[in-house]
């Protein structure tokens, strides 16, 4: 009642405001600039004196005790005069016994009514056109100045209809939500044991492993009311608005427990505090401060569980992360062989395939990907096969598929001269042999030299036969042989360099210092971690390295990481150099063919004379490459190895 009273006040100031200004700035002012203003007794005066050749009575109203007009009379002369009379009903005989022209307007009834509506009618057209745009910028729903209002979308009956069996590929991540579940389902079960369920559950993983869906698929399976948000719209440029919709949003919730809400992309709203550009009372601060209430402030009846989602973890303010608000952290991390297997069969549900596809092969030749890279995979395919007229999905429409989502579309359009041809040739020929031949590489897959993507040339396609999460030293030496290797043919075959291997080496560079500086892979450094990254908590970027070590180390990690990357340039030249017929015979075929698949590849090698039966640390009996011994495996992070399929092209 009170916000009803308070927008009609506000209302009623602003049609008094309008109404003046429409008075003052829209009244005629032509009868001023055409007649001199003059009293009533003079009127009669000039009257009696003859002097007035024409008479208008206006704005004349009914007699009676108000009764009024206006009067405008002009002289022989052609000078004008204006005034005012009261009971002016015998003021025409007067003047037209004196032979002045006479001219009376019908009295006027109700004129303050019609000049009211008069006043009233563009102030009313103003108020609806300044309603009409206000609502308009809060979204509709007729809400006026409903700034603090939550922007969460609730779902009842049309609540989403995901369940557990539409996701895949993170089943601990899905055991782990049972509980919340079960919570909403029969809270008296947890309760007379005693047994607090989270208040909060937090999704952590990289982006399109499904948080978004896996809380989807929890409002789905618990059968509750689901409120759905993003961090993003709390956030405003008014002060204030963020905190207050924060409020609506837990009070909203409390109609309709139990429920739950869920809060994507967490990081917009709930970044570190204190840190970066903001200062300390700015908007998304005050927002994240009454999330932070709102979360500690349940109470033991409340069974409102909040879900929210993101891929920064890092970037969080650590009071919302503390048990108590956050208390279930659940990592939904990049899927398994068997993970990926499961999801591109839910992709493939909708879908008709030819019997040729094979979905355990799809998997194992899609490391790295997630499942929004395994949906667009399969979609993909599907746009394929249309293009081409076919009634079923193939296995070489899935192949293709692949392809565009780790390396990019073919780029037909950009045509390469011939000398470009045979250097890319050469330069992915030059990876594939040194890949074959070093012992624990990828297995190679698909070697082309047709331009994909916004700068790929060419590539060399290599998939790892199961999925790893450690690498030994020498594995990481032979992956910097592998991206070398194109390098070096070139200067094998052309005696010159080309900007082609830019890549290559940033990359082998980057392996190199890692392995000095934060994996101990170097005897001059020793077992030591160097270097400490510095996040910019408010840019939420890794913009510069805290460099805790002396020039005189920094200068001895510059010459160990030269020492890694001459010894592994060394070991691809020795091994392409030895080959150098083979490496001619295959560029010529990938020249003709532009695509090389692994058992043509495999087939090119046997007939190279190389005999791949003999001992796996001697390739060939004529020119043989020792591989160094495998140590014990260090205890690698998996955030130093590669997370998705692209860093599988060489």
């Amino acid at each position: 009642m009170g916000k009803v009273v308070k927008n009609l006040g506000l209302y009623l100031v602003l049609v008094l405001v309008v109404v003046t200004m429409v008075n003052t700035f829209l009244t005629p002012e032509e009868v001023q600039k055409q007649y001199d203003e003059t009293s009533y007794s003079q009127f009669l005066e000039d009257l009696d004196a003859g002097k007035i050749r024409i008479l208008q009575i206006r704005n004349n109203t009914v007699p009676g005790e108000s009764s009024s007009a206006t009067l405008q009379y002009e002289f022989h002369d052609g000078q004008r005069f204006l005034t005012y009379g009261l009971d002016v009903a015998d003021i025409a005989d007067r003047a037209a016994a004196k032979g002045v022209m006479v001219t009376v307007e019908a009295p006027q009834k109700n004129t303050w009514l019609v000049s009211l509506m008069t006043s009233l009618f563009p102030t009313l057209l103003l108020i609806g056109v300044w309603i009409y745009f206000l609502n308009n910028m809060q979204g509709g729903g007729g809400r006026v100045m409903s700034f603090g209002r939550s922007k969460a979308k609730l779902f009842l009956d049309n609540k989403p209809k995901v369940t557990f069996n539409d996701v895949a590929g993170c089943q601990e991540s899905k055991e782990e939500l049972q509980e919340v579940i079960q919570f909403l389902k029969d809270p008296e079960k947890f309760k007379k044991l005693g047994a607090k369920v989270p208040k909060g559950v937090l999704l952590v993983g990289p982006p399109g492993t499904g948080k978004t869906l896996l809380a989807r698929a929890a409002a789905g399976e618990a059968d509750v009311p689901f409120f759905s948000a993003s961090g993003s719209d709390f956030v405003e440029m008014f002060v204030g608005v963020g905190a207050a919709r924060v409020r609506d949003l837990f009070e909203q919730s409390k109609k309709y427990q139990p429920c739950i809400i869920f809060i994507d992309e967490m990081d917009a709203v709930g970044r570190h505090r204190g840190a970066g550009l903001g200062g300390g009372h700015d908007e998304r601060e005050q927002t994240l401060n009454q999330l932070l209430v709102e979360l500690d402030g349940f109470d033991d009846t409340n069974t409102t569980i909040l879900i929210a989602a993101t891929n920064r973890p890092d970037i969080l303010d650590p009071a919302l992360l503390r048990p108590g608000r956050f208390d279930r952290h659940i990592t939904v991390d990049r899927p398994d062989v068997k993970g990926r297997e499961e999801i591109l069969k839910v992709h493939m549900k909708d879908k008709v395939f030819a019997d040729d596809v094979d979905v355990g092969v799809l998997a194992r030749r899609t490391p790295g990907l997630v499942g929004a890279d395994l949906a667009n995979l399969v979609n993909e395919a599907a746009l394929l096969a249309a293009r081409h007229g076919k009634d079923k999905i193939g296995m070489d429409d899935l192949e293709e598929g692949i392809e565009r989502v780790m390396a990019g579309p073919e780029r037909k359009s950009r045509i390469l001269n011939d000398r470009e041809r045979k250097i890319i040739a050469y330069h992915e020929t030059g990876h594939a042999i040194v890949a074959k031949v070093l012992p624990g590489a990828d297995p190679v897959h698909k070697i082309s030299i047709i331009p994909r993507g916004h700068a790929a040339l060419g590539y060399t396609l290599q998939l790892p036969e199961e999925d790893r999460f450690l690498m030994s030293k020498s594995e990481l030496m032979n992956r910097i042989s592998i991206m070398l290797s194109g390098r070096v043919s070139e200067e094998i075959v052309f005696n010159d360099v080309t900007s082609g291997a830019a890549n290559d080496l940033e990359r082998a560079t980057q392996t190199a210092r890692q392995m000095v500086t934060q994996l101990g892979m170097s005897e001059t450094i020793g077992l030591v971690k160097l270097g400490n990254k510095r996040e910019e908590i408010f840019l939420g970027r890794d913009i510069s390295e805290d460099r805790n070590y002396s020039e005189q180390i920094a200068y001895k990690i510059d010459l160990e990481v030269k020492a890694i990357i001459d010894e592994c340039y060394e070991n691809a030249k020795e091994i392409l150099t030895s080959r150098r017929a083979l490496m001619d015979k295959i560029a010529d075929v990938l020249l003709e063919r532009e695509v090389i698949d692994a058992e043509e590849f495999d087939r090119l090698m046997k007939e190279g004379t190389i005999d791949l039966t003999k001992n796996e640390t001697n390739v060939d009996a004529e020119n043989s490459v020792n591989a160094p011994d495998i140590p014990e495996m260090p205890d690698i992070r998996v955030d130093t190895l590669p997370k998705t399929g692209r860093d599988f092209l060489a």
